[in-house]
């Protein structure tokens, strides 16, 4: 039965305390068989492809937990219509795919059930960043992982073999091969820094150590003006002040067009990339290889996320332990990891997840270690906490971050955060929230 959040959560003060482990992780779940005889239906909004072929796999040996998936459109409609729904009283599926980031405002919105009786057990099964996004301390549980995106770096081999450039263990080696590749083809960047991708840049303060909101008291803190966040903005600013990296927008046409014909040469992605590859640069298959992050710290290697979600009991379902039953089986049984990772085509979160990838992406195909690469990055993912007005900071980089962008001024890069930590602790004061500070 859903738990009632304590007072700081219910009037929105904490929805995000997603650096607080679940400290539930005894024997509660209840993974394994149906309640009793009776048959129950539930239903399961999703974006993912396919997945009711990988929810068939459920259905054929589960007679009594029927579950049926209506497919939505993406996480924000999906939000949107899930909101709508619970507000109305009625409407709302059993189980809900919840991006990562979303999550903090679904249970403002007492949108989602507490299931960590059960499956507060599967806390060990799961990376512990991955984890952490789906509790919000104590024994509360508001999903379970599905599928995260850790941040790798993919380059074309062949570029960097011709430059005699390994692929970079630092930023500073990330820098020393951008300026080597355009000094010998001024056509050739290794990369490009979009200001269209809010949850690329959040990733890469994760990285660095930021975590933008949190929770002090019954207040809120913001801090996305902060010091890790600022190296990041200067260093990237200083790339493209510098002129050795691009400076327009990711999944454009004429991005798609410069890592086809070569003159993008690397991409600063997360582990979905290669199926992005396929379809953007297809004519360069074979030519691509994925390796580490660079680091700010070699002696401590870290990442960040870009994606991910998490499947999720809405507090409108009628059969709140059938529906748990079913997302545990679907999160962590090493069938259905099987089904999400070759039908569904995502990479899931569970740490079993590289023992049924046991092929790298089509796109990768001639290396083996893409997914070890991956599971590591997966471990290596810091803690981050996001809040409940995540649309507003990411419209604020948009605003602020693509102006800077144009101006190719390293110190803009920096001011633009001024700009984010300002617009959204102003939302987040206008919508009733305390905010410390």
């Amino acid at each position: 039965m859903y738990k009632k959040l304590a007072p700081v959560l219910a009037t929105l003060t904490a929805a995000a305390l997603f650096t607080t482990a679940c400290s539930s992780s005894d024997d509660k779940a209840d993974t394994g068989s149906t309640a009793g005889t009776e048959k129950v239906a539930l239903t399961y909004w999703s974006w993912a492809p396919n997945m009711d072929k990988v929810v068939a796999g459920w259905n054929s040996t589960h007679p009594n937990i029927q579950v049926t998936v209506n497919k939505q459109d993406g996480g924000d409609p999906a939000v949107t219509k899930l909101l709508t729904a619970i507000k109305a009283g009625s409407g709302a599926p059993d189980v809900m795919q919840a991006e990562y980031q979303k999550i903090p405002t679904l249970v403002s919105a007492d949108a989602l059930a507490d299931i960590s009786e059960q499956a507060g057990s599967l806390k060990d099964k799961f990376p512990a960043a991955a984890w952490n996004s789906v509790t919000l301390g104590g024994d509360a549980l508001y999903g379970v992982p599905q599928d995260s995106g850790p941040l790798m770096f993919f380059y074309r081999a062949d570029v960097f073999a011709k430059n005699g450039l390994q692929a970079p263990k630092t930023w500073d080696d990330y820098t020393a091969a951008a300026e080597k590749i355009h000094k010998a083809n001024p056509k050739q960047y290794i990369g490009t820094f979009s200001a269209t991708d809010a949850g690329l840049f959040a990733g890469l303060a994760q990285q660095a150590g930021a975590s933008w909101w949190g929770v002090n008291g019954d207040s809120w803190t913001v801090d996305i003006n902060e010091a890790n966040t600022q190296k990041v903005a200067a260093y990237w600013g200083g790339l493209v002040e510098k002129g050795v990296v691009d400076n327009k927008p990711m999944y454009t046409p004429e991005w798609n067009a410069a890592l086809n014909d070569g003159t993008q040469v690397g991409w600063v992605s997360a582990v979905w990339a290669p199926g992005v590859l396929e379809g953007s640069a297809k004519d360069t298959k074979g030519k691509w290889k994925a390796a580490p992050m660079p680091q700010w710290d070699a002696a401590n290697p870290a990442t960040g996320n870009w994606g991910g979600s998490a499947t999720s009991v809405t507090t409108q379902s009628k059969h709140p332990k059938e529906a748990a039953e079913f997302i545990a089986w679907l999160n962590s049984d090493p069938e259905a990891l099987k089904l999400l990772a070759g039908t569904a085509n995502v990479y899931p979160a569970a740490n079993d997840a590289t023992s049924v990838l046991t092929t790298p992406p089509a796109f990768f195909a001639d290396q083996a270690d893409f997914y070890s690469i991956a599971a590591e990055a997966g471990k290596q993912t810091k803690p981050f906490t996001y809040g409940p007005n995540v649309n507003v900071a990411y419209s604020a980089f948009n605003d602020a971050f693509g102006k800077a962008a144009e101006s190719k001024k390293a110190a803009a890069f920096t001011e633009s955060l001024v700009t984010m930590q300002k617009a959204t602790v102003d939302d987040m004061k206008n919508n009733g929230f305390t905010v410390a500070g």
